[in-house]
């Protein structure tokens, strides 16, 4: 696979891109990811040990979900979709763990298979297109939750850098911006946490947000329950960010009845 298309460099992989770097120069990317998944001893939620497998190991009768949750194996094509799928597990194994037992007891729940249910839509959304917002400042979360984009992201940038950390978490998200382009949207998943993160960030720092962010998702959620956010529009992102650039009516939108992902 060609790795060549990333830029480790963005803001927006600053997180995962010291292990990211490595699994990519490996001779063998989806070895060194497993050999990485046992020393860290990653489980599914029954304890089975995670193993990314290839993907034609799957069982045509078999979902993707109930299977990793029946064996521990991820089933990874590869490609850059399903890296950036390992390097999340890698990162966030207790919040991937707890979005994999969320659907499966959803698919159980449901007596017709071919009907998914909003928990399993709503974690499939968080896996695949999250970003987690994490700020103890109650003005900045305020903003966001109404999209006053000019107060959170351009009048106050200071304050943001200050006091909010942005992780993007959906390897779908993240794979978009490969190409970036200004309307990426990202489901957006508030925290307030004691600890917010610098930007040298620690395997400490990083386990302790894991572990809040799954703590979090435990008793379930909907779509509803997200914010959204243009991702390119978070200060320092991007170039060009002035108040014309915020003032973007087709991407910046004010109208949950507008949004979507896009």
């Amino acid at each position: 696979m060609d790795f060549s298309a990333i830029d480790w460099q963005r803001p927006w992989l600053s997180h995962v891109s010291e292990l990211g770097r490595s699994l990519a120069v490996a001779p063998d990317w989806q070895a060194a990811a497993n050999t990485l998944a046992r020393e860290r001893r990653l489980t599914n939620a029954a304890g089975l040990p995670i193993v990314f497998s290839p993907q034609n190991l799957l069982p045509k009768s078999v979902g993707y979900e109930l299977h990793i949750s029946q064996t521990g194996q991820i089933p990874t094509r590869d490609n850059l979709h399903d890296f950036f799928n390992a390097l999340i597990w890698l990162h966030f194994p207790n919040s991937k763990r707890v979005l994999n037992q969320l659907q499966v007891e959803e698919i159980h729940r449901q007596s017709d298979r071919t009907l998914r249910g909003k928990q399993r839509d709503a974690a499939t959304v968080f896996d695949e297109n999250a970003a987690i917002f994490i700020s103890q400042d109650p003005a900045l979360t305020e903003w966001l939750k109404r999209r006053q984009w000019k107060n959170l992201l351009h009048s106050h940038a200071t304050r943001f850098h200050q006091d909010c950390k942005i992780l993007l978490f959906g390897h779908a998200l993240i794979e978009k911006l490969i190409h970036p382009y200004k309307s990426i949207t990202a489901h957006v998943w508030c925290l307030s946490e004691q600890r917010i993160f610098t930007e040298n960030q620690t395997n400490d720092a990083m386990s302790s947000i894991d572990e809040s962010v799954a703590k979090s998702l435990a008793s379930g959620f909907v779509s509803g329950d997200f914010c959204h956010l243009p991702v390119l529009g978070i200060p320092g992102w991007w170039n060009g960010q002035n108040e014309d650039f915020y003032a973007d009516a087709e991407v910046f939108r004010t109208s949950d009845a507008q949004s979507r992902t896009r």
